[in-house]
């Protein structure tokens, strides 16, 4: 079992930036591909972005081109660099295993993109 802890997380208006953090421990800890998901208010969770072991990645279309994830796997940490942000991009954003999130949920870190 992974423990994940997510952060980076705030306000930050229309067309800014923000770099989210996933520090991974467990088992394992660079076996599992890491996966970002959101889910805004009153909406389904969904798929942001993932990363494989040999960083390998893939993207929503709704955030290709504005995302990029990375991991760092001396650090055993992933990160979700998110630029020209939206307003639809409000969120609270998760970390998991990838493409199936089958870890406990961590606590998630909220995003809001707000003028």
């Amino acid at each position: 079992q992974l423990r994940l802890v997510e952060s980076g997380g705030g306000l930050v208006q229309p067309g800014g930036s923000l770099r989210l953090s996933c520090a991974v421990s467990g088992f394992s800890d660079t076996y599992y591909a890491i996966g970002w998901f959101r889910q805004a208010p009153g909406k389904e969770r969904e798929d942001v972005s993932c990363i494989s072991r040999t960083a390998d990645t893939n993207y929503a279309d709704s955030v290709n081109g504005r995302f990029t994830i990375s991991r760092d796997n001396a650090k055993n940490t992933v990160y979700l660099q998110m630029d020209s942000l939206k307003p639809d991009d409000t969120a609270v954003y998760y970390c998991n295993s990838a493409p199936s999130p089958t870890q406990a949920w961590g606590q998630g870190t909220l995003v809001t993109v707000s003028s």
